[in-house]
């Protein structure tokens, strides 16, 4: 989280049995409320697997005794969604429930379990077929700023917008994270036209950034990158993850969006925020 740290007061904690550290929350702080992190899209408690439903009643007691001794005014809550875990854990959940949060948003992102995939629409495979009839090729690249270059072009000629991360923060990212943070692109005659860039945990592949040009959407350069990534590249993991489809906290769903997402066989995954009210 260092890269966007200027951004950002933070207030994250490490908490103790005795002298065992046996939970972290990244979280930052907003005036009187504590974020868990205002700069993540989740970030709830980081725990081992000795955590039990017992325990985590006494941390999340302790994180709220903590705040409201340091006059915090609202907790918010971002929960780690259940296909980034490692082991089931819903400790958390139980544990907000018991302290009376209050589920005050709800993305959702679309993931596909890749044991069992849903197969794409017919209209994803014919533009998959149409990608291989015009000769596409599809590899990983380090390319990022030719990358930045496209993906900022798309945004800001379909949607007024920017990328969230500046190339220069990606590019620091990757050098951090050089085996998590990777680049795959479709390319025509050496031309890039379509790629995502893919953060990997052990268990899922995650789309952080998704982009095609105008000519790559009339040859399907996306649909013949996701029809690699899914079928080819990451089939050793859990999940492929697409990342959430909505704006204003989860009440307003881009239907087209999410459309995209669904067929290639991706379905639901709930991205949740609570909120506790410690006056």
């Amino acid at each position: 989280m260092e890269y966007h740290s200027d951004r950002f007061t933070d207030y994250s904690l490490m908490i103790y049995d005795e002298n065992k550290l046996i939970a972290l929350l990244p979280a930052s702080l907003h005036d009187r409320e504590v974020r868990s992190h205002g700069g993540l899209t989740y970030g709830g408690y980081i725990v081992g697997r000795k955590m039990t439903a017992q325990l985590m009643l006494q941390v999340m007691g302790a994180v709220i005794g903590f705040l409201k001794d340091n006059q915090i005014e609202r907790f918010i809550y971002k929960r780690v969604p259940y296909v980034f875990y490692n082991y089931p854990s819903d400790e958390d959940l139980y544990a907000l429930f018991r302290f009376n949060a209050t589920l005050t948003s709800r993305n959702i992102s679309t993931s596909i379990l890749l044991k069992d995939r849903i197969r794409f629409s017919e209209r994803r495979r014919r533009n998959v077929k149409k990608a291989v009839k015009e000769g596409l090729v599809f590899k990983q690249t380090d390319d990022f700023d030719a990358y930045f270059e496209l993906l900022s072009e798309v945004l800001e000629s379909r949607y007024g917008a920017k990328p969230v991360h500046t190339v220069e923060e990606m590019n620091y990212l990757v050098s951090q994270f050089p085996d998590n943070i990777k680049l795959y692109a479709s390319y025509k005659d050496e031309k890039m036209l379509a790629g995502s860039i893919i953060y990997e945990t052990p268990i899922v592949a995650h789309t952080q950034y998704i982009a095609s040009s105008y000519e790559g959407r009339n040859c399907g350069a996306l649909d013949f990158c996701f029809d690699n990534l899914i079928n080819e590249v990451y089939t050793d993991k859990e999940y492929f993850d697409f990342g959430t489809s909505n704006e204003e906290r989860g009440w307003v769903l881009n239907e087209g969006l999410i459309e995209q997402k669904q067929e290639f066989g991706a379905r639901g995954v709930a991205y949740d925020e609570y909120t506790i009210n410690l006056q």
